[in-house]
């Protein structure tokens, strides 16, 4: 089809929920490295990465080999049978995991994988009562889309009894109008509040959160948040579940995984998209005793799939070969070093933030008032396409610039997507 024709095909048989990027629908044909080609054969240098999927690159050679290896043995399993795949992939991910994190269950995506860690944490504790944070994103079953505080990512009201939302650490945006540490961590306060006046009995299942939050615009908590929150759930009883499906495998750089650059231990710990590099995997890990307080049976039927985690064993020894979390540390300061040239430079950006290869760019009307610039977003969005460039974009308000290379970019890309995102700016801020 042509690249006309497969829109409008698109448009006649998938359902319009779909969400397409850019004014002008891309659609992407083929991908080496940290670049995508599209139908008309136009080149790309991807600075999403699939969603934060890609963090090996694409067609990465030794990924594809191992997959073609195991398709060409068996494709399927189920959880009913054991693989070797699964098992091995299990060890590596606990040797890599914070704290006793030693065991895990695998599903299809980060969905399921936060979906089982809920229901673990309520029958662990026989508690039912959840707190999950404002401006976050969890996934989109039922019950994750109750966890969501984002009204744009929830199709239906409110439908599971027990979940809290509290204020989120995001200290550009403030809810309590105030400043960090002068704040006093009013927000990580909040979440004792909620238990205190909202939940059974003052008791609680689980505390659950993001380190950086993904599709909420990379917000990044302050460094004692976790820990002050972390307190205050384990004094009333309940877990910690965090959700490292976008900031796991070294995207935020020194760590393997997110949290641990907080300096906490959570009690559970998810994960998904850039685990098996682009096939599709998800993961709830937890302590052998937490485990063991699931009862009842339970199946995933493409839970721990051959080829996926085939894919995944294969990646995590590309990461440790090609960009191990230090590396990405490294590049990750290239890269924020870069972008803080660019806030200098365009008014139209109001903050950067995160950490490693996990960059936000949040682009506001006016640095005093903060307004968020929606029509400008959209805009470089699709500038920076224009100029060979992609991008993500987040945040509440959609303001939010997501900047995510696959964690084995180059120094030379990263000065190249810099260069291209510069002129975005610059042609976007003329406009203006």
């Amino acid at each position: 089809m042509s690249e006309e024709g497969l829109l409008e095909a698109f448009r006649q048989y998938l359902w319009p929920a779909y969400t397409l990027y850019y004014t002008q629908p891309l659609t992407l044909v083929r991908g080496e490295g940290s670049y995508v080609w599209d139908a008309e054969g136009r080149k790309y240098l991807d600075f999403f990465g699939g969603i934060l999927v890609t963090a090996a690159g694409h067609g990465h050679p030794k990924i594809l080999a191992r997959i073609h290896e195991q398709v060409d043995r068996i494709l399927h399993t189920s959880t009913l049978y054991i693989h070797e795949n699964m098992v091995r992939l299990a060890q590596a991910l606990a040797e890599k995991a914070p704290g006793g994190l030693t065991t895990s269950y695998f599903t299809n995506s980060g969905s399921e994988a936060n979906e089982t860690a809920i229901m673990l944490a309520k029958m662990h504790t026989g508690e039912q009562d959840i707190i999950v944070l404002r401006n976050a994103y969890s996934g989109r079953t039922t019950l994750t889309t109750n966890l969501t505080g984002n009204a744009a990512w929830r199709p239906l009201g409110s439908e599971v009894p027990g979940i809290h939302h509290a204020a989120a650490p995001y200290c550009y945006r403030c809810p309590f109008k105030s400043t960090y540490p002068a704040c006093g961590l009013a927000c990580a306060e909040d979440v004792e509040n909620l238990i205190r006046t909202t939940t059974r009995r003052g008791r609680l299942a689980a505390f659950f959160a993001e380190p950086i939050q993904g599709v909420g615009g990379f917000v990044t908590p302050p460094d004692d948040y976790f820990q002050a929150v972390a307190d205050i759930v384990k004094r009333y009883g309940g877990l910690i579940i965090i959700d490292e499906v976008q900031t796991g495998f070294g995207r935020t750089g020194t760590y393997w995984f997110g949290i641990q650059h907080w300096g906490i231990e959570p009690d559970i710990m998810t994960m998904a998209k850039a685990i098996a590099n682009g096939l599709p995997l998800g993961n709830t890990m937890t302590r052998p005793d937490i485990a063991a307080s699931w009862k009842a049976l339970t199946i995933s039927t493409f839970g721990g799939n051959p080829v996926s985690t085939a894919a995944a064993l294969a990646t995590l020894e590309v990461l440790e070969e090609e960009a191990p979390p230090e590396k990405v540390a490294v590049k990750g300061r290239l890269l924020r070093e870069g972008l803080d040239r660019l806030w200098e430079k365009y008014p139209l950006i109001g903050e950067v933030r995160g950490k490693g290869l996990m960059l936000g760019v949040e682009l506001v009307t006016d640095r005093e008032t903060k307004e968020p610039a929606v029509k400008a977003t959209n805009a470089v969005l699709d500038a920076a396409k224009d100029a060979g460039l992609l991008i993500g974009k987040g945040g509440l308000f959609g303001n939010v610039l997501r900047i995510a290379p696959p964690l084995t970019v180059s120094e030379a890309e990263i000065q190249e997507g810099l260069e291209k995102l510069d002129r975005a700016f610059a042609q976007v801020q003329r406009a203006l």
